[in-house]
Protein backbone atom coordinates (compact mmCIF):
# COMPACT_ATOMS: atom_id res chain seq x y z
CA UNK A 1 0.00 0.00 0.00
CA UNK A 2 2.81 2.72 1.12
CA UNK A 3 4.48 2.15 -2.52
CA UNK A 4 0.80 3.64 -4.32
CA UNK A 5 1.45 7.01 -1.94
CA UNK A 6 2.99 10.13 -3.05
CA UNK A 7 6.83 10.31 -2.95
CA UNK A 8 6.58 13.37 -1.03
CA UNK A 9 4.27 11.54 1.27
CA UNK A 10 6.75 8.66 1.57
CA UNK A 11 9.27 11.39 2.66
CA UNK A 12 7.02 12.86 5.01
CA UNK A 13 6.99 9.51 6.71
CA UNK A 14 10.44 8.54 6.94
CA UNK A 15 10.39 11.76 8.47
CA UNK A 16 8.42 10.88 11.15
CA UNK A 17 10.05 7.63 11.59
CA UNK A 18 13.08 9.94 12.25
CA UNK A 19 11.37 12.09 14.35
CA UNK A 20 9.29 9.93 17.17
CA UNK A 21 8.27 12.96 19.74
CA UNK A 22 6.67 14.27 16.83
CA UNK A 23 4.27 11.32 16.44
CA UNK A 24 3.70 11.23 20.17
CA UNK A 25 2.64 15.13 20.22
CA UNK A 26 0.25 14.68 17.41
CA UNK A 27 -1.30 11.21 18.97
CA UNK A 28 -1.35 13.67 22.63
CA UNK A 29 -3.19 16.97 20.48
CA UNK A 30 -5.52 14.94 18.43
CA UNK A 31 -4.93 17.34 15.56
CA UNK A 32 -3.94 15.03 12.89
CA UNK A 33 -1.00 14.53 10.31
CA UNK A 34 -2.57 17.06 7.72
CA UNK A 35 -1.38 19.76 9.75
CA UNK A 36 2.12 18.68 10.18
CA UNK A 37 2.18 17.28 7.04
CA UNK A 38 1.56 20.80 4.96
CA UNK A 39 4.27 23.00 7.64
CA UNK A 40 6.62 19.94 6.44
CA UNK A 41 6.15 20.82 3.14
CA UNK A 42 5.77 24.35 2.92
CA UNK A 43 9.04 24.60 5.78
CA UNK A 44 11.06 22.15 4.67
CA UNK A 45 12.69 19.48 7.14
CA UNK A 46 15.59 21.42 8.00
CA UNK A 47 13.79 24.62 9.47
CA UNK A 48 14.40 25.44 13.34
CA UNK A 49 10.56 24.51 13.84
CA UNK A 50 11.42 20.90 13.98
CA UNK A 51 14.04 21.81 16.51
CA UNK A 52 12.01 21.12 19.56
CA UNK A 53 11.05 17.77 18.14
CA UNK A 54 14.84 16.68 17.55
CA UNK A 55 15.84 17.72 21.27
CA UNK A 56 15.52 14.67 22.77
CA UNK A 57 16.91 12.38 20.14
CA UNK A 58 20.05 14.28 19.74
CA UNK A 59 20.54 14.62 24.22
CA UNK A 60 20.10 10.46 23.89
CA UNK A 61 22.71 10.19 20.99
CA UNK A 62 24.72 13.06 23.24
CA UNK A 63 24.59 10.58 26.87
CA UNK A 64 25.57 7.45 24.40
CA UNK A 65 28.53 9.20 22.97
CA UNK A 66 29.73 10.38 26.66
CA UNK A 67 29.23 7.17 28.23
CA UNK A 68 31.27 5.54 25.69
CA UNK A 69 33.88 8.43 25.93
CA UNK A 70 33.91 7.70 29.48
CA UNK A 71 34.41 4.18 29.32
CA UNK A 72 36.94 4.37 26.68
CA UNK A 73 39.38 6.78 29.09
CA UNK A 74 38.33 4.15 31.69
CA UNK A 75 39.86 1.65 29.87
CA UNK A 76 42.65 3.42 29.09
CA UNK A 77 43.49 4.42 32.81
CA UNK A 78 43.05 0.70 33.39
CA UNK A 79 45.49 -0.41 30.80
CA UNK A 80 48.21 2.07 32.03
CA UNK A 81 47.83 0.90 35.78
CA UNK A 82 49.49 -2.25 34.00
CA UNK A 83 52.50 -0.75 31.72
CA UNK A 84 55.90 -1.55 33.09
CA UNK A 85 57.66 1.37 32.44
CA UNK A 86 61.13 -0.29 33.05
CA UNK A 87 59.80 -2.98 29.98
CA UNK A 88 58.51 0.23 27.86
CA UNK A 89 62.25 2.11 28.19
CA UNK A 90 63.84 -0.94 27.29
CA UNK A 91 61.42 -1.40 24.40
CA UNK A 92 61.88 2.21 22.88
CA UNK A 93 65.67 1.81 23.23
CA UNK A 94 65.82 -1.05 21.21
CA UNK A 95 63.80 0.63 18.28
CA UNK A 96 66.18 3.59 18.52
CA UNK A 97 69.20 1.42 18.13
CA UNK A 98 67.42 -0.39 15.70
CA UNK A 99 66.11 3.11 13.71
CA UNK A 100 70.39 3.94 14.34
CA UNK A 101 71.33 0.57 12.80
CA UNK A 102 69.15 1.06 9.31
CA UNK A 103 70.33 4.61 9.05
CA UNK A 104 73.59 3.65 9.20
CA UNK A 105 73.50 0.76 6.41
CA UNK A 106 71.44 3.32 4.37
CA UNK A 107 74.37 6.04 5.12
CA UNK A 108 77.10 3.31 3.42
CA UNK A 109 74.53 2.19 0.85
CA UNK A 110 74.34 6.18 -0.44
CA UNK A 111 78.00 6.59 -0.14
CA UNK A 112 79.27 3.51 -2.11
CA UNK A 113 77.22 4.75 -5.11
CA UNK A 114 79.64 6.30 -7.85
CA UNK A 115 78.73 7.98 -10.62
CA UNK A 116 78.86 4.91 -12.92
CA UNK A 117 76.05 3.52 -11.21
CA UNK A 118 73.47 6.93 -11.98
CA UNK A 119 70.16 5.70 -13.63
CA UNK A 120 70.52 6.21 -17.49
CA UNK A 121 69.38 9.45 -18.72
CA UNK A 122 69.05 9.92 -22.55
CA UNK A 123 67.21 13.26 -23.00
CA UNK A 124 67.92 13.06 -26.68
CA UNK A 125 66.48 9.88 -27.33
CA UNK A 126 64.52 10.45 -30.48
CA UNK A 127 67.20 12.99 -31.97
CA UNK A 128 68.31 10.13 -34.45
CA UNK A 129 64.76 10.36 -35.86
CA UNK A 130 63.34 13.18 -38.53
CA UNK A 131 60.18 14.15 -39.87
Amino acid sequence: MSDNLHPSVQEFKAFLQRHPELVEEVRKNGRGFQEYYEKWALLGEDDPYWDSYKKEETSKKDNKTKQGKAELMERLVKMSENIDLDKLQKQVGNINNTITTVQGLLGQFQSTKGPSQQPFRNNNLFNGFKD
